[in-house]
């Protein structure tokens, strides 16, 4: 009876104490979840398990490494932030698949992603024809984004950041078929002359959004 007193009370004390954790960590949807954050997650719940299961442990050796848990994910929460080279290392970048309507096979070798996992995705986006998608881009998380072809048949557009924390993106000035000397020439023309200040910048439709870093 005392065991499953002890049972019950690590439970609700482990519950409380995980739920606080991932208060802390912040909110992402479970299909949002980087390769990092899901680790995180599996090691804290495979900790808790052992935490009120092992009755011969003490609770706070159980809890630690949780907290542990929690100061690593949240760290790495903050160098992601502030660096675009650390992000795509720890969480990936989005990768087109389809461009302009037509299958970049390099690119789905390189994610190990096959025709029937691009096939299952379209399916679950209503999209019966691969002929119909202008653009497919495969995101972090492993879902796919899907723009379908104006129906007028006139080639669609798709915003691409082409500037991220101060950092250039070549990739996809090549997908729009602009150079850097292209993209500095026309930031200059509208008063930004250093790009390492521009937290943001995308071009559609003959149109720039450009957003500064917070000083």
């Amino acid at each position: 009876m005392d065991e499953m007193f002890t049972v019950i009370l690590r439970t609700i004390l482990t519950y409380f104490i995980i739920l606080l954790i991932f208060r802390f960590m912040g909110k992402r949807e479970i299909g949002e979840l980087s390769v990092f954050d899901l680790v995180v997650n599996i090691m804290i719940a495979e900790i808790a398990v052992m935490a009120i299961d092992e009755t011969s442990i003490e609770l706070m050796k159980s809890i630690v490494p949780i907290i542990m848990l929690m100061l690593i994910q949240i760290t790495m929460a903050r160098l992601s932030l502030k660096s675009k080279k650390f992000r795509d290392l720890v969480d990936g970048s989005p990768s087109i698949v389809i461009n302009q309507g037509q299958i970049d096979e390099n690119v789905m070798r390189k994610q190990r992603y096959n025709f029937d996992d691009l096939l299952q995705q379209l399916r679950e986006k209503n999209v019966r024809n691969i002929a119909d998608v202008e653009f497919a881009i495969l995101e972090p998380s492993g879902k796919l984004s899907v723009f379908e072809k104006e129906k007028n048949n006139e080639e669609g557009d798709i915003t691409l950041p082409l500037i991220v924390d101060g950092v250039i993106q070549y990739d996809h000035l090549h997908i729009i078929n602009k150079t850097e000397l292209w993209l500095r020439q026309q930031l200059k023309q509208k008063g930004y002359l250093d790009i390492k200040k521009i937290s943001f910048c995308s071009y559609q439709n003959n149109q720039f959004y450009i957003d500064l870093i917070e000083e």
